[in-house]
C-alpha cells in the first residue's frame, strides 16, 4: 500500500475533472455525427474550449435555492455525490504500482463506494422539499437498488475465475486471458448493468424531462447543477475503470506484441477505458428510451436470475476440473 501524497492525489482528480469537461465535448460531437449535425464549433478550434466556456458559465451563475429547502442538506447532496466519485479512484490501478492505495478489498472497496451514490440522489431529491425532485430521486433508488444486486453476483462470477480480489492481482491474473472471452455474456450484462446504475440512456428514467421535469437535480442551479453533473460523468468514466481491469485485461500489452509493448502501461489502460464511454454515448444516440416497468422488469426478471445462474455453472466447472486459481 502507497502512502497518499498531494502530488499523488492531484495526479488522480486532475485528469479526472479534465476527462469529464472533454467527455461532454465529445458526447456532443458524436451525438452530432450520429444526427448528421456539426455539434459545438464555434468556441475554440473546432469548438474544444467549449466545456471551459460551459464550466465559466456555471460558476458565475447566481446560486438559486428553494425557500422551503433544507439548506444544508440541499448544498450537501451534490458535493458528497462527486466526492464519491472521487474517493473510489484510490483504489483504481492505472499500471503497474501506479494506484493511490492497493488495499487486498479494492474491488469490494470500489463497489460499496459506487453503492453510496444512491444516498447524495435521495438527499438531493429530498432536501429539495419539490415533488418532481423527490420522485425522480424515488424512481432513481429503486432502479438501483436490483441492478447493483445483478453487479454484485456478476463480480463474484468474475471473482471466482481470477481468485485474488486485489485489483492489481486480478490484472495480472489476466495475463494469459482475458475474462472476457470466456465470460463474454457476463461483460455483457455488467455493461449494461451500469448502464442503468449510473442512470444513462436508455435507462435515464429519472431524467425522463417529459415526466419528471429534469429528475432529482430539478431545483439546482449554478455550482449544485455543475456537481451533479460532474459527479454523473465522473462515476460513468470510474466505472469504465473496474470494467477495463476484469475484462478486458487492464494495462498489460495485447498478445505480447512488439509495438504494444512500446506503449507505457497507463496509455494501454487509458485507451481501453475510453472505449467505453464511447459505448455509453452511441447507445444514448441509437437506443430509445425505456418504460420505467420495462427497466424494473430487466433487472428483476432478467438479469438477476440469469446473473444468479451464471455463478452455479461456472463454479462448478472450475471445481469439476480443478482449475480454481
Amino acid at each position: 500500500m502507497y502512502i497518499a501524497v498531494p502530488a499523488e492525489i492531484l495526479g488522480i482528480i486532475l485528469p479526472l475533472l479534465l476527462g469529464v469537461a472533454f467527455l461532454v465535448l465529445a458526447e456532443r460531437k458524436v451525438m452530432a455525427f450520429v444526427q448528421r449535425r456539426k455539434g459545438p464549433d464555434v468556441v475554440g478550434s473546432f469548438g474544444l474550449l467549449q466545456p471551459l466556456a460551459d464550466g465559466l458559465k456555471l460558476i458565475l451563475k447566481e446560486p438559486i435555492s428553494p425557500s422551503s429547502a433544507n439548506f444544508s442538506l440541499f448544498r450537501m447532496a451534490p458535493v458528497a455525490t462527486f466526492m464519491l466519485s472521487l474517493v473510489a479512484r484510490a483504489v483504481v490501478p492505472f499500471d503497474y504500482g501506479m494506484v493511490l492505495s492497493d488495499p487486498n478489498i479494492g474491488l469490494l472497496y470500489l463497489f460499496a463506494i459506487s453503492s453510496l451514490g444512491v444516498y447524495g440522489i435521495i438527499i438531493a431529491g429530498r432536501s429539495s422539499n419539490s415533488k418532481y425532485a423527490f420522485l425522480g430521486a424515488l424512481r432513481s433508488a429503486a432502479q438501483m437498488v436490483p441492478y447493483e444486486v445483478s453487479i454484485g453476483l456478476i463480480l463474484i462470477t468474475v471473482l471466482i475465475c481470477v481468485g485474488p480480489r486485489n485489483s492489481s492481482e486480478i490484472v495480472m491474473a489476466q495475463k494469459q486471458i482475458w475474462s472476457g472471452i470466456p465470460l463474454f455474456p457476463v461483460l455483457v450484462m455488467f455493461f449494461i448493468s451500469r448502464l442503468a446504475e449510473t442512470n444513462r440512456a436508455p435507462f435515464d428514467l429519472p431524467e425522463a424531462e417529459a415526466e419528471s421535469v429534469a429528475g432529482y437535480n430539478v431545483e439546482y442551479s449554478s455550482m449544485g447543477s455543475a456537481l451533479s453533473f460532474l459527479g454523473e460523468y465522473a462515476n460513468m468514466i470510474l466505472m469504465r475503470c473496474p470494467c477495463t481491469s476484469l475484462s478486458p485485461g487492464g494495462w498489460p500489452p495485447f498478445l505480447d506484441l512488439p509495438i504494444s509493448k512500446k506503449i507505457p502501461g497507463s496509455i494501454r489502460f487509458s485507451i481501453k477505458v475510453i472505449l467505453f464511454p464511447f459505448l455509453y454515448i452511441w447507445v444514448r444516440a441509437a437506443f430509445p428510451r425505456y418504460r420505467y416497468d420495462q427497466l424494473m422488469g430487466l433487472g428483476r426478471k432478467v438479469f438477476l436470475p440469469l446473473s444468479l445462474a451464471r455463478v452455479v455453472p461456472v463454479s462448478g466447472v472450475l471445481v469439476t476440473f480443478q482449475w480454481l486459481p
